[in-house]
């Protein structure tokens, strides 16, 4: 890491560490002059993220987080079927095994992918309320989160962790037309997910990508760390 901070041959950096990782190794590369890419989260506290944009704009470089949340086929797809519908209600509820929160973070945290789903599937989002269900001796976990859309319509996220819990979405969305149960099935296609989001990532570093699409990311993205970072403060308040 030494060589590659004081290296002017390198001038972007992938970081790919557990969570807790994220904003140390982020802010020790931009601050070498360095463009990153680094998995999301990129830190575990809205406020440290912030920060971390500000450096990178004070530098001169960029700061890139992955959204392969967004890049699934499946996940494209649904977009598709919500797109132009109007919401009443909805419920996104995730499963897997059990999480190390001291290496992975808060859940809203390392859950920020749902998050980010939400909002890019029905715009700006506020937070209501949240609670936090723990069982540490079983390794079990229960985030529930409570949102309003701008037109003030109930949306839940269910974010469920435990060592037999298999990985799994489950969506119930209601609209005006009808009632969306299941995420849809879609073709795979021939670019992977993280090569899309590394591709991405180049198209910035050669300046192909417009810069209104750039800002509109990186609001996306702070945005989401601060629904995760308000979730946080209603679990903690509980």
């Amino acid at each position: 890491v030494g060589e590659a901070l004081e290296s002017s041959e390198v001038q972007a950096a992938i970081i790919c560490l557990e969570n807790q990782l994220h904003e140390e190794y982020v802010r020790k590369f931009l601050e070498a002059g360095k463009h990153v890419c680094v998995e999301y989260p990129m830190a575990l506290s809205a406020a440290a993220a912030h920060e971390l944009w500000d450096l990178a704009a004070a530098k001169g470089k960029i700061l890139h987080e992955e959204h392969i949340e967004l890049l699934t086929a499946d996940y494209k797809q649904l977009k598709r079927e919500v797109s132009g519908k109007e919401l009443l209600k909805g419920t996104l509820h995730f499963t897997g095994s059990a999480l190390d929160k001291q290496r992975t973070g808060f859940l809203a945290f390392s859950g920020i992918a749902r998050i980010s789903w939400l909002v890019d599937l029905f715009g700006e989002l506020t937070v209501t309320s949240a609670t936090l269900e723990e069982q540490q001796n079983e390794r079990y976990s229960k985030l529930t989160a409570h949102f309003q859309t701008k037109t003030n319509r109930p949306l839940t996220w269910i974010e469920e962790r435990g060592p037999d819990l298999k990985r799994g979405k489950n969506i119930n969305f209601h609209f005006e037309c009808g009632i969306l149960e299941h995420i849809p099935d879609a073709p795979k296609e021939n670019v992977g997910i993280f090569m899309q989001d590394l591709n991405l990532f180049a198209q910035k570093l050669l300046g192909e990508v417009p810069l209104e699409h750039v800002n509109s990311e990186m609001k996306h993205t702070l945005f989401c760390l601060d629904l995760a970072e308000k979730i946080r403060g209603f679990c903690e308040a509980n």
